[in-house]
């Protein structure tokens, strides 16, 4: 049972929170406001919405569940990310500002074909109910479930509906700054809990001389279930491109910046934040399996916060959970709806006014959520440790859109009908993995190629897509004409400097640069690639 000084933090997280949202649901007049928040938001702003909305109920469900495990090594995706967040600032940003787009399926639709638009669209779409809001609803509501009694289903209904009142309300304005918000209360809470762990085991002395050498490096040999130093390598990166650099959910908070400026510190300082995961999301799992030998899987946080919190630090804790769950709902619902308004239904209704794209975007989050509530009973039976769920299902979608969106940056000769090729074969692959894992998970396949495609690592299948389907591509594009010049004019790596077809310059973002401020972005990459070489080192 909370103590009334706990029930009186959450109380004064959630006035906060729905304060913050609704404040800025009397701001939004236009699609541009609604859906990007009138493309002025700072840097500060986007770096913490960037990381919120990464960090999510399945993080600390997940991530401590592997930790728990298997030790420090599901930490590399989050160190990773720091270098894939660069990568989204100093080399796509430019490219997607620059065109003027709402979403990545029409930036898709500009560098190939409106046929690429739907896939990325409707696919996108599917793989949040898959993934993103089925999952953060289900670790959401297990966490509930074990630190305050909530049911299941009960709880995921009233994440579903708290979060969704300023989310529909505000738009994406209303979503980033909340998220500014819950990005404090999400470090501090873990931050205290890591802290007491610690104390509790004895320090990191301690730790180490309760759980095996192992759990403490990082890089697992090429055959590990989960963490091949070969998957990690060469297949999270492809995730990591996937996710950080052209999904909509991730993407749409740079597209809002004041300039490029703005987006691209924006970036490198949510590289810094995703340094922590690591130490106060994954090192709690160490914590707790120290703590509990008998504890696996997903009870690893849950069991940290029922069994060490003190009065009114229990309170703080479950409140950087919510914040975690509800920026993350936030953000994909958001999302989700501006997919739908600006990809889906603009284009078939050409001349809808504003205020009816606004009305779309919100009834179409409101029915994306059910379908995500239905989905929740079907997770459990693909695997106890949600995080890893969650990664390999990104594994079967992210190699042929990665594909696209790389190639299609740096190879001009590239065209629609390759990338159409690439993504169909990528989509196929993904489906028979996927389904083959089902079946081989209820013993329905044994022996044979399948049954080794079923079960091969998720990132050695991921490496194996994305060769496939860059091969398909190349192969495609070459047999056939090559897109024009006015196509892919200011799309392309090669053609960078050239205007973008059709696009109004003076709805832009500032896309100028200031050479102080390029030279300060330009340190602060060097120093984050430095701390992450030094970590890695240490952790190896």
């Amino acid at each position: 049972m909370l103590s009334m000084i706990d029930v009186l933090i959450l109380a004064a997280y959630f006035v906060v929170v729905m304060g913050v949202g609704f404040y800025f649901a009397k701001r939004e007049s236009t699609s541009t406001d609604y859906f990007l928040a009138s493309r002025h938001i700072g840097w500060i702003a986007i770096g913490a919405s960037l990381f919120a909305t990464n960090i999510s109920s399945e993080h600390f469900i997940g991530l401590a569940g592997t930790g728990a495990a298997s030790g420090l090594a599901v930490g590399h995706f989050e160190w990773l990310a720091c270098i894939i967040v660069l990568i989204l600032g100093w080399i796509f940003v430019p490219f997607y500002l620059k065109s003027g787009v709402f979403t990545m399926p029409e930036f898709l639709e500009k560098r190939f074909n409106k046929t690429a638009r739907r896939y990325l669209t409707i696919i996108s779409i599917v793989g949040y109910v898959l993934t993103k809001i089925s999952v953060t609803l289900y670790a959401g509501s297990l966490l509930l479930k074990h630190v305050l009694g909530v049911e299941p289903m009960t709880g995921a209904i009233i994440m579903v509906v708290a979060t969704g009142a300023y989310t529909i309300a505000g738009g994406l304005k209303a979503v980033i700054y909340t998220e500014l918000f819950q990005t404090f209360v999400l470090i501090g809470g873990a931050l205290v809990l890591t802290i007491i762990g610690l104390n509790q085991v004895g320090g990191f002395e301690g730790l180490y001389a309760k759980l095996p050498p192992d759990y403490f490096h990082m890089f697992k040999p090429w055959d590990h279930p989960d963490f091949p130093w070969t998957g990690i390598i060469f297949g999270a990166p492809i995730l990591g491109i996937w996710y950080w650099c052209t999904d909509q959910y991730i993407v749409q908070r740079v597209l809002s910046a004041k300039g490029l400026d703005d987006a691209r510190s924006g970036t490198i300082f949510a590289g810094f934040l995703k340094i922590l995961p690591v130490f106060i999301l994954v090192l709690p799992g160490l914590i707790a399996a120290a703590l509990w030998p008998e504890i696996r899987g997903d009870m690893a946080y849950p069991n940290l916060v029922t069994g060490l919190l003190p009065v009114g630090m229990k309170g703080l804790v479950i409140a950087g959970l919510l914040a975690a769950l509800m920026s993350s709902l936030a953000a994909c619902f958001n999302s989700t709806s501006t997919l739908f308004t600006m990809d889906l239904y603009k284009p078939f209704r050409k001349y809808a006014s504003e205020r009816e794209l606004v009305l779309v975007g919100r009834i179409a989050t409101a029915l994306l959520v059910v379908i995500g509530l239905l989905w929740i009973p079907f997770i459990k039976y693909l695997s106890s440790q949600i995080y890893i769920y969650l990664q390999s299902v990104q594994a079967y979608i992210s190699p042929p859109i990665a594909v696209c969106f790389l190639l299609g940056l740096f190879w001009k000769r590239a065209n629609g009908k390759g990338a159409i090729a690439a993504l169909f074969v990528g989509f196929i692959l993904g489906a028979v993995r996927f389904g083959s894992e089902l079946a081989f998970k209820a013993g329905r396949i044994d022996g044979g190629l399948l049954s080794y495609y079923a079960s091969a690592n998720f990132l050695h299948i991921a490496v194996f897509i994305f060769v496939v389907c860059s091969a398909i591509f190349v192969f495609v594009s070459l047999m056939t004409d090559p897109p024009a010049r006015e196509k892919i004019a200011g799309l392309t790596w090669s053609l960078s400097g050239e205007a973008v077809s059709g696009v109004d310059v003076m709805a832009l973002p500032v896309l100028a640069e200031r050479p102080w401020w390029r030279k300060i972005n330009i340190l602060m990459s060097v120093v984050l690639v430095l701390i992450l070489l030094m970590l890695w080192w240490k952790f190896f």
